[in-house]
Formats: structure tokens, C-alpha cells, sequence
């Protein structure tokens, strides 16, 4: 099926919920919502997107879903009891990451660490090198585990599984999801 340009014009601006409940363990951030993501009203899902292919192959989840509808409410239900949550820096959804602003990304950084306070995950997984750079005023910050914690949870920042990073691989970033998995006592 998928969708025509036009079709996905339509989601520009347009955010998707949070996919988060008590007890989350583990908590994934994205940059903010592509334009199929918004469509769809599932985080990190486009074709060419490799965060659930890498999730499956790190064995943190067993969940399968048609990208061109995202996931049914049983699906998502099955991946928060993983003790697994997504988020996103940005809520509004673009074409691409690069039309969101430094300004943004820092509300973004504040709005996420009292997410965090609320949902007291042990560990939050940043997709994307840049833009938590920018978010949290680190210009010095590399793949991995952090130094600082946010809000009292263990970060790492993880490549972006966008399928526009071409230094990444499902098997490149399943081994990182297999980290942050363990730190998070979900392997």
C-alpha cells in the first residue's frame, strides 16, 4: 500500500502519542516523528527504519507489524509489557530531522527529562548523536553510555536506525539495543 507524497504531506506538523506506561524500564528516544511515523501513529516505523528489525534481532522484542499500518493496540500493549517506552525530543512531525531547530531540540531536552521524572525509567536510549548534543548542551558527546545520568536514569546515545545512516546496520545497531537491554535487566 504505502503512502504518496501527498498523502504524507498531510502529517507535517502532527504528533504521535508517546508509547510509554508505569513501569517502563527502558525508555527510547527519537529525534521526532517522520512523516509515515505520523501516518501510521507508530514511533521509529518506515520501511526503511531499522529499530524493530534490531529490536528483534537483539531479542528485546518478538513483535511483527505491517509498516504500512503500524501497530494494533494489542501489538503496542505486548511492547510496553517488555518494559520497553518510546518518546521523541520533538513531538512535530517533518520530512526530515534536519527541519527541526536548535531552540526546539532544547524544549525538547527539558520536556524529556521530567518525562523521565515521571516514568522513572533505569535506563533512556537517545537514537540520534546530533541532536542530543544539541538537546542537552553537550557538544562533546560520542556514542554510549554518558557520564551524566538524566533524571536519575542511566543514558546512552545510539546511532540514529534511520535507514538515511548509512554507517548502521540492524545487526550494528541490535548490538547496541543488546546493551542497553542488559543495562536495563531486560536480557
Amino acid at each position: 500500500m504505502g503512502f504518496t507524497q501527498a498523502q504524507l504531506k498531510a502529517y507535517e506538523g502532527q504528533t504521535v502519542p508517546d508509547l510509554v506506561a508505569p513501569g517502563i524500564k527502558l525508555l527510547f528516544v527519537g529525534i521526532n516523528p517522520g512523516l509515515w511515523t505520523a501516518a501510521t501513529q507508530t514511533h521509529f516505523c518506515h520501511p526503511t527504519n531499522r529499530f524493530y528489525p534490531a529490536l528483534r534481532l537483539a531479542g528485546l522484542i518478538d513483535i511483527e507489524f505491517d509498516t504500512d499500518v503500524g501497530m494494533s493496540d494489542s501489538q503496542r500493549a505486548q511492547f510496553l509489557s517488555r518494559g520497553i517506552g518510546i518518546t521523541n525530543l520533538v513531538a512535530r512531525a517533518t520530512a526530515r530531522a534536519s527541519e527541526i531547530g536548535s531552540d526546539e531540540l532544547r524544549v525538547g531536552g527539558e520536556r524529556l527529562r521530567a518525562t523521565i521524572g515521571d516514568l522513572n525509567p533505569s535506563v533512556v536510549a537517545v537514537a540520534g548523536v546530533t541532536a542530543y548534543r544539541t538537546a542537552f548542551g553537550e557538544s562533546g558527546a560520542m556514542l554510549g553510555r554518558q557520564k551524566g545520568d538524566l533524571a536519575g536514569a542511566e543514558t546512552w546515545v545510539l546511532p540514529n536506525p534511520s535507514g538515511l545512516n548509512a554507517h548502521e546496520t540492524i545487526a550494528t545497531l541490535s548490538l547496541w539495543f543488546v546493551e542497553v537491554g542488559k543495562r536495563a535487566r531486560l536480557l
